[in-house]
């Protein structure tokens, strides 16, 4: 099975506190890292402002009470994660 990708496409802004803003949020499925950060660089040059991170879509967490594993996607906040104290004490 594939792994899925999530990457996040940042532009510079000196509007902005961070002097940066998200542009995009997108999902792949593709065969390697490599080669989809390789087609970002290409698109979305450094040289113009453009930066981009690369994550894993889903990953393995643990219950907090059961102790079961579980896949979720990895920019769940924490009061949404059953992995979390803060989940479990709304």
């Amino acid at each position: 099975m594939e792994p899925d990708y999530t990457v996040e496409l940042f532009k510079r802004d000196s509007r902005t506190k961070l002097g940066e803003r998200l542009v995009a949020k997108l999902d792949h499925k593709v065969t390697g890292h490599d080669s989809l950060e390789a087609e970002y660089a290409s698109q979305y040059p450094a040289a113009k402002g453009y930066r981009f991170t690369i994550h894993l879509t889903y990953v393995t967490r643990k219950n907090l009470l059961s102790g079961q594993e579980f896949q979720e996607r990895y920019d769940t906040p924490s009061f949404c994660s059953p992995s979390s104290e803060t989940y479990w004490s709304m």
